[in-house]
């Protein structure tokens, strides 16, 4: 095979969503297809700065685990825009000690396509996407409408209406309205506008940060909710006072949280602050004399958007494309299960949301909410790939919202699974990302004969790859979660491998081997597992998986859809490797 691609995996970034993209890095590093291509990790801090960094850093917990240094962070766990002011040989001795700084310049000399897994403003918003161009390097995912359209909320639900017809009750005010407001008015006033109970999200945020429902004809709870989605915090004297040193730094370390709390740096009464122990310290000055004061961040929304709550299944599908374009939608997600709203914690942090493929509903629901969904896949400019979340309401309404033109990777995403349903492991989804990415910067009619030529030469490889035989060897697994867990991470593995080719076995108790299908790997635990074997398969995945056999084909060869029971003999006749689970030891045959 010839040279491999060199594919500069973006990750990090200056939004809120920074450690979901962080978490998506590691997956393209580890899962990209090594055959094909050369992964250089790119770093991009909370500055802006890109970093070609140690790919041993992706293991570690979390950004701030390794950056910036802790023994500059004054006992808190900070981003680097919490050091305040730094000069040249500060940020030069910071980030040499996690690998070595690029410009976008040099960019060409090191890559030959960039992955982008960064997500919110100034990542998935076009602006990442504008300076690739720039320097002419083919990127991962919508060109720049796209990207534009998917992170502004209002629009889209602007957008979506003309496309689809659909009816959602949405209204936006700014934080100038909202300082002067008679809040009490403004909240019946929405009450008899938008219907209650009600949604508040910021409007340029993903990963449902920023996202509150208010479910209490309660004046202090609206209030409490619009707050937290202009991102700003107020503390009161009277509860300052009571905490302990240790109460008011775990209070700071929420309050710099990207996810539950709005981060550093912020504005107290018309000062910039960037680090955890200057608001700290400031706090302690001010509630000596004030009964209250509000915080701010930096980086805080200038408008809320209040929208109806949708009573109903809620969904969440990815859109894909054939080489010639025409999109294509997976297999709905539904997501269930005893929440509130699917927020970040109930998405990243929680066990209680459960998913279940495709939604519990009719054949003809399914195929309306495919119909809604390629409409709007096709009329705002995505392309490549994208999830798009709604709702079926219980008079078969479909409503959907938040186009999401960067979806999550880790290797549970809905992204991943829903590929799994048509036969593609998460190693050759992000093939086809790369591979289809490619196609689409082709047609904007920039630097077409360069893209075209990296397409061809990618094509030849990934049929050479599909054809060249490889070793095989069968992950064996029984039926306990921690086996499932490490049949799962083998998988990934081995399936991004030069040399090997994984065969999921599932050891059953009955004494039994059964070949299991790729989409069942993909599954929540090994319960969700159980529960799936015994299942025919459902006549809408059939269909989806016709309409996706090219694409199956191109990335994966075949897929095998039904599980097959295996004697001990056809095993052995059929593999060169053993991996079993249990004691996880590779045997060879």
């Amino acid at each position: 095979m010839g040279n491999k691609i060199r594919v500069g995996i973006f990750f990090g970034g200056q939004a809120r969503e920074r450690e979901i993209s962080y978490l998506g890095g590691k997956t393209a590093f580890e899962h990209i297809d090594k055959a094909l291509f050369e992964p250089v990790p790119i770093f991009v801090d909370s500055l802006g700065h890109f970093i070609q960094i140690n790919p041993e850093l992706l293991y570690e917990e979390s950004i701030r685990d390794f950056f910036p240094s802790k023994n500059l962070n004054r006992g808190f766990r900070v981003y680097i825009e919490s050091l305040g002011e730094l000069n040249e040989t500060q940020l030069y001795k910071l980030i040499y000690k996690v690998g070595k700084q690029v410009q976008p310049a040099d960019f060409p000399q090191i890559i030959d396509f960039a992955f982008t897994i960064m997500h919110g403003p100034q990542a998935e918003d076009g602006s990442v996407q504008g300076l690739l161009e720039w320097y002419g390097i083919p990127y991962m995912g919508p060109g720049l409408m796209g990207s534009a359209v998917g992170i502004d909320k209002p629009m889209q639900n602007k957008l979506i209406s003309l496309v689809t017809g659909q009816k959602k009750k949405s209204v936006t005010f700014t934080r100038e309205e909202w300082a002067v407001a008679d809040r009490s008015k403004q909240f019946t006033d929405l009450i008899n506008t938008i219907g209650f109970p009600f949604v508040v999200k910021a409007p340029h945020q993903g990963s449902s940060i920023g996202v509150a429902i208010v479910r209490k004809r309660s004046l202090e709870e609206f209030t409490r909710a619009v707050n937290q989605c202009f991102f700003e915090v107020t503390f009161k004297k009277s509860e300052w006072e009571k905490m302990t040193e240790r109460q008011k730094r775990h209070m700071m370390e929420k309050t710099s949280n990207l996810d539950e709390g709005i981060g550093f740096p912020v504005m107290v009464n018309g000062k910039i602050l960037a680090h955890p122990a200057d608001l700290m310290e400031e706090l302690d000055a001010v509630l000596f004399t004030s009964e209250s004061v509000t915080v701010i961040s930096a980086h805080a929304e200038d408008y809320v958007m209040i929208e109806e709550f949708v009573v109903g299944q809620e969904f969440s599908c990815g859109v894909i494309q054939q080489d010639d374009g025409k999109a294509i939608a997976l297999p709905p997600t539904e997501i269930y299960g005893e929440i509130q709203t699917f927020d970040f914690k109930s998405k990243y942090k929680s066990n209680v949301t459960k998913k279940r493929i495709p939604i519990d509903t009719s054949l003809e629901n399914l195929h309306k909410i495919h119909e809604s969904l390629l409409k709007t896949f096709n009329t705002l400019g995505f392309c490549v790939v994208t999830r798009i979340d709604g709702f079926l309401t219980p008079d078969s309404r479909v409503l959907l919202h938040d186009p999401n033109t960067i979806p999550g990777m880790s290797p549970s995403s809905l992204i991943f699974k829903q590929m799994a349903e048509i036969g593609l492991t998460v190693t050759q989804s992000i093939t086809y990302f790369i591979r289809q990415s490619i196609r689409e910067r082709i047609r904007s009619g920039k630097n077409t004969v360069n893209f075209r030529q990296l397409l061809e030469r990618l094509d030849d490889m990934i049929t050479e790859r599909v054809n060249t035989p490889r070793k095989k060897v069968a992950v064996v697994f029984g039926e306990s979660d921690e086996q499932y867990k490490i049949a799962q991470k083998k998988m990934g593995e081995y399936s991004s491998s030069p040399i090997y080719e994984p065969v999921p076995v599932c050891a059953a108790r009955n004494g039994q081997m059964y070949k299991i299908p790729v989409n069942l790997m993909f599954k929540a635990d090994i319960q969700d597992f159980g529960q799936s074997i015994g299942k025919s398969k459902h006549p809408f995945i059939i269909e989806i998986i016709e309409k996706a056999k090219s694409i199956t084909r191109k990335y994966a060869g075949s897929f095998d859809t039904q599980m097959k029971k295996l004697s001990e003999a056809e095993l052995a006749e059929s593999v060169h490797f053993i991996f079993q689970c249990d004691s996880e030891t590779l045997i060879e045959l």
